[in-house]
């Protein structure tokens, strides 16, 4: 596995729901942090944000990011969020995604919505480099802006956003995104409604020819049911619980 793939799915597992997987894995984790092809500054910043998930008891650990992903739409892990909102849009782009993963020969067997961050990046990990790289440039501009919004909160998770802009290749320009940050409603409640979404459309282009179609960090046996969406058995789309060196 190259280091586009790995970081990929490490940036995948720190931005999952935290789980005591991440735990026992910590010192392999570090390990390929320490040889990602990043500067020091974002390393430093990756180590710090898994040393923040693994310290101290879980509960409180999954409390804190229920508190900062879930309570609002402001720094949704969703992608679709800060392009449709609820709009009739987003569900026609699901189903686009979705036959993204099908023709790709993936189904998702977690209850997680096809646009979650990271799933979709578990997804560009089985890509080449380049059409990873084109994956991650297409949703640049909320990278962008989630990375604003938690270094406005101090959160080290903006490290990953910064990790990821840097792998795409892109760089929106985020005193742009600050000026439009200004004028926003912050939203942390579950009851307000951002309205300031960026508007910029996510087409998800399709991937290169000659992309790996068949496996995943963990694969699944193939005459395993999947899940509804997908109607034939294909292998399984599953990043929870397994090796990022797998």
């Amino acid at each position: 596995m190259d280091g586009h793939s790995q970081l990929l799915k490490l940036s995948a597992l720190l931005l999952d729901y935290p789980c005591a997987e991440l735990r026992e894995e910590s010192l392999a984790l570090h390990a390929l942090i320490r040889t990602c092809d990043l500067p020091e500054a974002q390393r430093d910043g990756l180590a710090t944000l898994l040393n923040e998930l693994c310290r101290g008891d879980l509960l409180d650990v999954q409390a804190r990011y229920d508190g900062l992903f879930e309570r609002g739409r402001s720094v949704s892990l969703l992608l679709f969020e800060h392009v449709h909102g609820e709009s009739r849009d987003r569900g026609q782009a699901m189903v686009d995604l979705m036959d993204r993963y099908t023709r790709a020969g993936l189904a998702i067997d977690v209850n997680e919505l096809p646009d979650y961050l990271p799933l979709y990046l578990e997804f560009l990990a089985l890509q080449d480099a380049e059409s990873a790289r084109v994956g991650l440039a297409e949703v640049a501009h909320i990278l962008a802006l989630l990375a604003l919004r938690l270094d406005e909160r101090d959160s080290p998770y903006a490290a990953v956003f910064h990790g990821l802009l840097d792998l795409s290749g892109e760089r929106p320009d985020l005193s742009a995104l600050k000026r439009d940050r200004d004028q926003e409603v912050r939203d942390d409640s579950l009851e307000a409604i951002d309205k300031a979404w960026e508007e910029t459309p996510v087409s998800f282009a399709e991937p290169a020819a000659g992309c790996p179609s068949s496996s995943a960090r963990r694969i699944s046996s193939a005459a395993e049911q999947p899940m509804q969406w997908v109607a034939q058995p294909v292998p399984q789309m599953q990043y929870r619980a397994a090796k990022v060196g797998a």
